[in-house]
């Protein structure tokens, strides 16, 4: 345990014999609260590694402090002598090096990307670029330059909507009906409403329940499509709805007599 007191640690000197090799440190600035391990050579001088670590933390390599921690973060002193190498230090893998920029920039300066220009190109000009994606995939006629691709998918959604068209005209109002959704328990109820809605295009059929299962009063957003209580409306795709002689299931529980 350490007196009250006590003197701080003294700050390593320089080996005059440092091992060959490289060391990995995390680096630290007190710009930013980021972490990045990087390994260095020992063979390098300190100045050589400040000059590396402009890369790293933004700070001029003129505007540094270097700090030198150990892999618990205890303080070891400071890299203050440029001429001397890394690894006349005696580092180890793990330890920190704290960078102190002098240089008055303002913490987090080098971390908000939104200050930093951004060229922007207009529509026009990038539309006429002939080696952008945009023009090989033009050239190609891949994606939405396939003009046949295209022509097939209006089809098949006018041939879907056509077909769920005609099921929808199919189910009368007030009938009975067994609704199977795919992954969900079949359920049986009466059917309200038929037709087209403001939430989703469409055709759609409003269902309310025999059992509080559903999602609505059969009003969705500001508007009313059918009535009914919390909790028993919901809202299907035509081809989840056999409209039939579906009466309401039993529960199985009689009145005592």
């Amino acid at each position: 345990m350490k007196a009250v007191g006590s003197a701080p640690a003294p700050y390593p000197d320089p080996d005059p014999d440092p091992d060959p090799g490289s060391v990995l440190l995390s680096v630290s600035s007190s710009l930013s609260a980021l972490r990045a391990p990087k390994r260095y050579s020992t063979g390098i001088t300190v100045a050589e590694l400040k000059c590396k670590l402009e890369l790293v933390v933004g700070s001029p390599a003129s505007c540094m402090d270097l700090e030198l921690y150990g892999a618990h973060d205890e303080p070891l002193g400071r890299l203050d002598r440029d001429e001397a190498l890394l690894g006349s230090y005696r580092l180890r893998d793990g330890c920190r090096v704290h960078v102190i920029d002098r240089s008055g920039a303002r913490i987090g300066e080098f971390e908000d990307v939104s200050q930093v220009p951004k060229y922007e190109m207009a529509e026009s000009d990038y539309d006429r670029r002939p080696e952008s994606l945009r023009s090989f995939l033009r050239q190609r006629q891949w994606g939405r330059y396939d003009a046949e691709a295209a022509q097939r998918r209006a089809e098949e959604q006018r041939r879907r909507r056509d077909q769920e068209g005609a099921l929808a005209a199919a189910l009368p109002l007030g009938s009975r009906c067994l609704v199977r959704v795919p992954g969900q328990p079949s359920r049986r109820g009466t059917i309200m409403y038929v037709g087209q809605t403001d939430f989703k295009p469409g055709h759609w059929v409003g269902v309310r329940y025999d059992e509080p299962l559903g999602k609505h009063d059969g009003s969705v957003g500001s508007r009313r499509y059918f009535e009914c209580a919390p909790k028993y409306g919901a809202f299907v795709k035509p081809q989840s709805v056999t409209a039939g002689d579906f009466p309401e299931e039993d529960d199985g529980l009689e009145e005592e007599l």
